[in-house]
């Protein structure tokens, strides 16, 4: 392979490898058809948002206080209210699992209330699904408190005032809706898939259809040759990733606060690594089949798991913790999260855009090193 570079060669090389792109089907259906679907699932299908919890409202006491209290969780958004009478029926149905909570306004309620002490309710929750426990314990002593507030109970000359007043703020994402940083993270796998698995069935694809030998017979050199497969798929990248901006904003409401300059700056800093290690398993391995394994299990499956995309980095074990720097993806996710919701923060924004481009120089460099000039 000669080693000088023609622009003339690579564009040639360029409009071959996009002719082989869009005379298969595979590569549409990951670059636009999975993208969408993605979209969907993570938009749609999957939320974090505990709402409309299935709950019990065992209703012992008939007093009038009791009764607005119960009024006031039929009326919360955040529950799904079963009425009963007593605990035992209601604690059927929990075992059942037809419930998630159980909550409890018993006999003495509204005779407490007029004595002048603080009414209490007692909340059950179903522990098999610890989050959900946790989100039905939360939003029912919150439904408690507003509606001891709206009752004026601070006014109670025997109970004690509260020093403080809290007033919670939630910035950048004011409703707290998980759909707003599920649609940016899943761009980061939609881009995972492109440039790691379709990139690394290249040159094995090359291989196994006998054309590489008739490639090294022309004078193309190897920079030429990894330029020609590498940048139409970087193409491909970014049209996905504008693609899927434009469902999620569009499509899912999701705000977008930053510049577009920012956005692609982010994408194609990703790219690189991404681009990098699919060409050097391609590149290592000769077979389509083995390189499409690999790239799932070391592109694919960390992006998803060890990215901070659906588990929170800080609540892994410390061992788990220190891989997940290896993972190219930790460092777009939160950047895209910081471009869609905050803006372009360009003090977040530029260290991972650097670290990225490290693992990109260091993947390349792999490839350039791996990528066989002769047929032995």
């Amino acid at each position: 392979m000669s080693q000088r570079l023609s622009p003339r060669r690579v564009t040639a090389l360029i409009r071959k490898e996009g002719l082989q792109i869009l005379r298969d089907p595979s590569t549409f259906l990951i670059a636009f058809v999975l993208p969408m679907l993605l979209l969907f699932l993570f938009g749609y299908a999957v939320s974090l948002d505990s709402s409309r919890i299935r709950i019990g409202l065992a209703l012992e006491d008939s007093s009038a206080p009791a009764l607005r209290l119960a009024e006031a969780y039929q009326n919360s958004p955040y529950f799904d209210v079963t009425m009963a009478r007593s605990m035992p029926v209601v604690r059927e149905r929990i075992e059942a699992g037809d419930l998630r909570a159980i909550i409890v306004i018993p006999q003495d309620f509204g005779a407490g209330l007029k004595r002048g002490r603080t009414p209490s309710i007692q909340i059950v929750t179903d522990g098999s699904q610890p989050n959900t426990a946790n989100f039905a314990a939360a939003y029912g002593e919150g439904v408690r408190a507003a509606w001891a507030a709206a009752e004026g109970l601070e006014r109670n000359p025997n109970a004690a005032a509260a020093p403080i007043n809290l007033s919670p703020r939630y910035w950048y994402n004011p409703e707290l809706k998980s759909r707003y940083f599920l649609v940016p993270g899943s761009m980061a796998i939609v881009m995972t898939m492109i440039g790691t698995l379709l990139t690394a069935l290249v040159v094995a694809r090359e291989w196994e259809r006998g054309t590489m030998e008739a490639m090294m017979a022309t004078p193309i050199s190897m920079v030429e040759f990894i330029a020609s497969k590498v940048f139409p798929y970087y193409l491909l990248g970014l049209a996905s990733m504008a693609l899927c901006a434009v469902i999620g904003v569009w499509g899912f409401g999701v705000p977008f606060r930053g510049s577009i300059f920012a956005l692609f700056a982010i994408g194609s800093a990703f790219l690189m690594p991404a681009l990098g290690l699919g060409l050097f398993i391609s590149s290592a391995t000769k077979n389509q089949f083995v390189a499409s394994q690999i790239a799932l299990l070391s592109a694919f499956l960390p992006a998803f798991l060890l990215s901070g995309f659906i588990f929170e980095i800080g609540s892994m074990p410390w061992p788990i913790q220190a891989i997940t720097y290896v993972v190219p993806a930790r460092y777009l996710i939160p950047s895209l999260q910081t471009v869609f919701l905050a803006g372009d923060q360009w003090g977040l924004i530029l260290p991972n855009i650097g670290i990225m481009l490290g693992f990109g120089a260091f993947f390349f460099a792999l490839s350039f090193r791996v990528t066989r000039r002769s047929l032995d």
